[in-house]
C-alpha cells in the first residue's frame, strides 16, 4: 500500500504543502518517501528511504524544490525492493521530462518490462512495477508521433495504458510541457480523490489528506478516468475506459484508511460503525452465553467497531491497552521476530481492565494470528477470567495482489484452518468472524450503487487480470519470510 498526492497551486511553490499532504498519509506506507516538482518545464526531485520527517528532515531538502505543480509518495513495498532505488517518484527523461508515482500492483509488469526491453526503450534500474508503468507511459507519449506534446497525445497514450495494463493502480505524474497527469484503474481498486481550494487543486489516495488542509473534497476520480492539470490551473477530465466495473478494495474500509476518510461517497467510520453493529448482532445471535463484562479493542482501527460491539452487546465499553505510537504496522514487517519484538514495544496492557473478568476483544482483522496469540496470552496473564476474540472482518485465506503487501498464503493463519482450529491456535476461549456478506453490507451501505467489492484476500476470486496459478506462486514464493 502506498500514498499519493499531486498539487496545483498558482501562487505557490508547492512543495511545503505537498509535504504537509504525505504527512496526512504516512499511514499508507513507512519505508520510503518523495516529492517531484515542474518549474518552466524543469523537473526537480528528493526522495529516500525513511518517514517523511525524516527524508526531509531540513528545509534544505526542500530548497530545490521549486514549482507551483508537484507530486508527492510515501511507500511500503509491494513490488520490488526496500532501498532507495525503489522509492518514488520514477523519473526519465526519455521523450520528456516525466516523474511518475504509484499507488497499486500491476499483474503483469514483467510482460510490460520484457515488451519495452525488445524495443530497446529504456533501461531498467529497478524490479518496480511502477518503473515499468512510467517507462510503458513515457513509450506510448513516443509512440504518438508528437512534436509538440499536448493534452490529445496524453490522452492517446493513457488509452494504450489502459488496454496493456491489468491490475489495481491509482497513478499521479509530472510531464514537461503538460503538467499533472492522474488516472485510476478501470475498476476503481485503489482509491483516488479530488479537492479544490480556491483557485488550487489536490488530488490524494484519501480525502482526509485533502480535508486536512482545507480543501474542498470535489468528488473521488472515477474508475477508468483520468485528468490533466496543466500550468495554467485548467483542468481537464476525461473517461478513457468507458465500460467499467466498479469494485473498490474491501479491505480499505476494514484497515487502511483513516475513518476521517471517504472512498466513492462511502464514510469510512460509518462502515466502520456498521461493521460493529453487525458484528454485535451476530454474537448476540450466534454466541448469547457468552456473558461478556466487557469490550475492549485492539487499537487503532478496530475502536470505532468495538463500541458498537460493546452498545449492541449492552456492556462496558473500555481501553486497555496503551500503545506506543513510534511502532509501525506489524503485519507489513518482514520476519517473524521482528514481529514479535513489535507486538511486545507496541501494546501493554492495563492489568486492572482485565483482572477477573470475561473480556471480548475486537480487533478489525486477523492475518498472521500471531499478533492475536501473544494479545490473548498478556491478557490471561493480567487475570481475565475468559478471553473471547472477535473480528471485524471475515477470515483472510488469500493473498493480495492489488496493492497491499499480505504476506504468502501459507503464513496467513486462516489458510487450510477451520474457525474452530484458528480458535486453538491462538488459544481464545472464543472466536467470532464478521460474515463477508455484512462486511459488504457495511460499505455498500454508504453507497448503495456499489455492489461489489475487491475482496479476493477473503475469496480467492481474483477477478482483475488473467490470474494464473504460476503467478501465484511465484508472488508466494517472494513473499514468504524465508525468503526476506
Amino acid at each position: 500500500m502506498c500514498g499519493i498526492v499531486a498539487l496545483f497551486s498558482p501562487n505557490e511553490n508547492v512543495a511545503n504543502t505537498i509535504y504537509d499532504g504525505l504527512i496526512q498519509l504516512q499511514h499508507r506506507g513507512q519505508d520510503a518517501a518523495g516529492i517531484s516538482t515542474l518549474n518552466d518545464n524543469k523537473m526537480h526531485l528528493h526522495k529516500d528511504t525513511g518517514l517523511v520527517t525524516e527524508v526531509f528532515k531540513s528545509d534544505k531538502s526542500k530548497l530545490n524544490l521549486v514549482g507551483n505543480l508537484g507530486i508527492g509518495h510515501v511507500r511500503y513495498p509491494t513490488a520490488g525492493s526496500n532501498d532507495v532505488n525503489d522509492s518514488q517518484p520514477f523519473y526519465t527523461s526519455n521523450p520528456v521530462n516525466i516523474t511518475l508515482a504509484h499507488n497499486g500492483t500491476l499483474t503483469n509488469s514483467e510482460s510490460i518490462r520484457k515488451n519495452l526491453l525488445k524495443k530497446h526503450f529504456c533501461q531498467f534500474n529497478t524490479n518496480s512495477d511502477s518503473e515499468a508503468l512510467m517507462h510503458l507511459f513515457a513509450y506510448e507519449l513516443y509512440k504518438t508521433n508528437f512534436r509538440k506534446l499536448t493534452t490529445s497525445h496524453v490522452f492517446k497514450a493513457l488509452k494504450s495504458i489502459y488496454e496493456k495494463c491489468s491490475g489495481g493502480f491509482s497513478v499521479v505524474a509530472l510531464v514537461s510541457g503538460i503538467g499533472i497527469v492522474a488516472f485510476r484503474d478501470p475498476n476503481g481498486i485503489r482509491p483516488l480523490s479530488l479537492g479544490t481550494k480556491k483557485k488550487s487543486y489536490m488530488i490524494a489516495s484519501e480525502s482526509s489528506a485533502l480535508t486536512a488542509l482545507d480543501f474542498e473534497t470535489v468528488e473521488d476520480i472515477k474508475p477508468g478516468e483520468a485528468i490533466i492539470l496543466n500550468e495554467s490551473g485548467d483542468l481537464i477530465r476525461r473517461r478513457v475506459v468507458r465500460k467499467t466495473s466498479h469494485t473498490p478494495c474491501l479491505f480499505e474500509f476494514v484497515y487502511f484508511s483513516r475513518p476521517d476518510s471517504s472512498i466513492d461517497d462511502i464514510s469510512i467510520h460509518k462502515s466502520r460503525l456498521r461493521m460493529g453493529d453487525f458484528l454485535g448482532e451476530k454474537i448476540l445471535k450466534e454466541h448469547p452465553k457468552l456473558n461478556v463484562d466487557v469490550v475492549i479493542p485492539i487499537p487503532d482501527t478496530s475502536r470505532t467497531s468495538a463500541m458498537q460491539v460493546a452498545y449492541k452487546l449492552g456492556v462496558k465499553y473500555r481501553e486497555g491497552f496503551m500503545k506506543n505510537r513510534y511502532i509501525g504496522r506489524t503485519f507489513i514487517m518482514p520476519g517473524q521476530r521482528n514481529r514479535k519484538r513489535s507486538v511486545k514495544q507496541k501494546l501493554n496492557p492495563i492489568e486492572i481492565e482485565f483482572k477477573d473478568k470475561r473480556v471480548l476483544l475486537v480487533d478489525d482483522s486477523i492475518v498472521r494470528g500471531h499478533t492475536s496469540k501473544n494479545i490473548v496470552k498478556m491478557v490471561k496473564r493480567c487475570g481475565a477470567k475468559k478471553v473471547f476474540l472477535a473480528s471485524a472482518s471475515p477470515p483472510i485465506r488469500h493473498q493480495n495482489i492489488y496493492g497491499i503487501d499480505m504476506p504468502a498464503t501459507t503464513e496467513l493463519v486462516a489458510h487450510k484452518r477451520s474457525v474452530k482450529e484458528i480458535k486453538k491456535y491462538i488459544k481464545a476461549d472464543e472466536l467470532i468472524y464478521q460474515s463477508l456478506e455484512d462486511l459488504k453490507r457495511s460499505a455498500s451501505i454508504g453507497n448503495p450503487k456499489i455492489t461489489e467489492f475487491e475482496d479476493s484476500v477473503f475469496t480467492g476470486n481474483y477477478r482483475v487480470g488473467n490470474i494464473t496459478k504460476d503467478y501465484l506462486v511465484n508472488l508466494e514464493n517472494t513473499r514468504s519470510d524465508l525468503s526476506k
